[in-house]
């Protein structure tokens, strides 16, 4: 198996790669990188637990070969996320709505929600769902989750809720 060098940006941190060109970027930045943030569940792109954000588009990390990403990808993770402003209000309203339940499909679900309020920073809630319909939650049943999006944004747009 070929080995691939690259420099990408991981949360705003340039970072050298040195990796088989078949390994998953999902396993990489667990065991590798040490961000745990995203999670592994189906393993075959269905679940959305290990949605990061590459080049601006939420993409699921269990199915991206760390050979198809070129140097100068840039990469946001669950725990870049967090680093921001509008991740921590993504967590607080999460927390706040109760949108939170066994955790698991969590960090999929926030790094889904911040790519939708990047993109529109006012969604409906049929936007919200299908912006986040790569994302499975087994125990909330959505509708806080989309609570939570919605609180999230009238806070990032300065309205009080």
């Amino acid at each position: 198996m070929s080995i691939v060098k690259r420099t990408w940006t991981v949360n705003g941190t340039s970072v050298a790669i040195r990796a088989p060109a078949g390994r998953r970027l999902l396993d990489l930045l667990r065991e590798d990188l040490g961000l745990i943030g995203s999670k592994e569940s189906c393993g075959e792109g269905e679940c959305g637990a290990c949605t990061v954000i590459i080049d601006d588009e939420p993409v699921v990390s269990c199915l991206v070969p760390v050979g198809q990403l070129p140097d100068g990808t840039d990469i946001l993770t669950i725990e870049g996320i967090e680093k921001k402003r509008a991740g921590r209000l993504l967590r607080q309203a999460y927390v706040e709505c109760g949108a939170v339940q066994c955790g698991f499909c969590i960090p999929g679900m926030v790094v889904g929600s911040y790519a939708l309020l990047r993109k529109n920073p006012r969604p409906s809630a049929q936007a919200i769902r299908a912006g986040l319909a790569g994302n499975l939650c087994r125990c909330t049943g959505y509708a806080k989750i989309i609570a939570a999006v919605k609180l999230a944004a009238a806070r990032l747009a300065g309205r009080r809720k």
